[in-house]
């Protein structure tokens, strides 16, 4: 079973499409979209396993320039 999140990021001013560049070479984001309000771009990542999630969101995402802030929320699956 795969581990999916949503990755809320806050970008620094001009650096947004810096930053969706970069996260398109992120095998693992499988999603990345611009959006309007408290954060600029939300991505969805998938991964083997939730350790994996997580070097992707702190190791990969969190070192682009221009990435101020992350938030991740794991996708949880009920039922």
């Amino acid at each position: 079973m795969t581990a999916s999140a949503y990755v809320l990021i806050e970008a620094a001013s001009g650096k947004i499409s810096h930053i969706i560049e970069e996260m398109q070479k992120i095998p693992e984001v499988t999603t990345c979209d611009v959006v309007t309000g408290q954060f600029d771009i939300i991505a969805r990542v998938e991964a083997e396993d939730m350790n994996v999630l997580a070097r992707v969101s702190y190791a990969k995402i969190q070192l682009i320039d221009g990435v101020l802030r992350t938030t991740t929320c794991s996708i949880v699956r009920m039922g």
